[in-house]
């Protein structure tokens, strides 16, 4: 298995480059080449001169890109710039757009996610509100804002719709010129977030090829809520791998939860190489994915 990594000896304070500083090491560990390359084309311009030391593989060789959220043209640069080279990411750039952004998800997933809308301008906000109604969630078609609290994600009516898809369309990076607007679905929880988000019961669920590798809890600390019974424990599995089976995606995160009345059901989807862990062990994943080859 190879790695790409964005991984830096910068000492970083964010959540997500503690991450990719801690899967990086998990893959050195298990003996995985790593092979690092910078978080954008600022300096060297291209792909092919940010992979510039990296060998010519002689046989197609696995690879997975440990990093941030790319936008989709760097995606597709470094995953052909690395093919040249005999290195296959595991999602080729279709399969990475598929998981991550949600209008492209949304369709295959019908019947397993709550319904939703995809808008590109506040002029389609009265239409979403009015087949929709209020409250509804409203995330961009890549991330939301919940970091920024309840407030950030849920419209009571259409002026702070309105506002929201404003706010979203600035944030190209969560939004890629579109809003999700879906049914508010309530989550069974317990806990409140510091900034008042409802961390419900929910699970990240990491597969390949429709094969279940680890899960996990999704929120941060303690929670009884953690706890599943093997019946559930099978519920979620099952609708995990259900889902990926309907997008087809090879190397895939999906994060599932409970509603309040005990159903499942799918909340998104990622590019595996780039979601968080949650409570799964950085070495135990790995441990699953070093023997991936092509």
């Amino acid at each position: 298995m190879i790695v790409l990594s964005e991984s830096t000896e910068q000492i970083e304070s964010s959540a997500s480059a503690s991450e990719n500083k801690l899967m990086t090491e998990a893959a050195q560990l298990l003996g995985c080449k790593v092979y690092y390359i910078p978080r954008d084309f600022e300096r060297c311009g291209t792909a092919e001169n940010a992979l510039w030391h990296i060998p010519n593989y002689p046989k197609v060789t696995a690879g997975i890109w440990i990093g941030y959220i790319p936008e989709f043209e760097r995606y597709k640069a470094i995953y052909y710039a690395a093919l040249a080279k005999g290195i296959k990411l595991l999602n080729t750039p279709l399969e990475h757009q598929t998981a991550l952004e949600f209008d492209l998800f949304y369709p295959h997933l019908k019947g397993l996610i709550p319904e939703s809308l995809v808008i590109a301008s506040t002029n389609e906000c009265i239409e979403a509100g009015e087949l929709l109604g209020f409250p509804v969630f409203v995330k961009g078609a890549v991330q939301s804002i919940k970091m920024q609290g309840w407030e950030s994600c849920v419209a009571n009516n259409q002026q702070e719709l309105v506002r929201l898809t404003e706010l979203l369309l600035k944030l190209k990076d969560r939004s890629r010129g579109r809003v999700i607007v879906r049914k508010l679905v309530k989550l069974w929880h317990k806990r409140l977030a510091p900034n008042g988000f409802p961390m419900g019961r929910e699970f990240r669920c990491f597969l390949y090829n429709q094969q279940i590798l680890k899960y996990g809890y999704y929120w941060d600390g303690q929670d009884d809520l953690s706890k599943l019974s093997k019946t559930e424990e099978m519920q979620v599995l099952q609708l995990a791998v259900l889902a990926s089976e309907c997008l087809g995606v090879p190397y895939i995160a999906i994060d599932v939860g409970q509603l309040e009345s005990g159903e499942w059901i799918v909340i998104e989807t990622a590019d595996a190489q780039f979601a968080g862990l949650s409570h799964i062990p950085a070495l135990e994943l790995w441990n699953k994915l070093k023997d991936i080859y092509y």
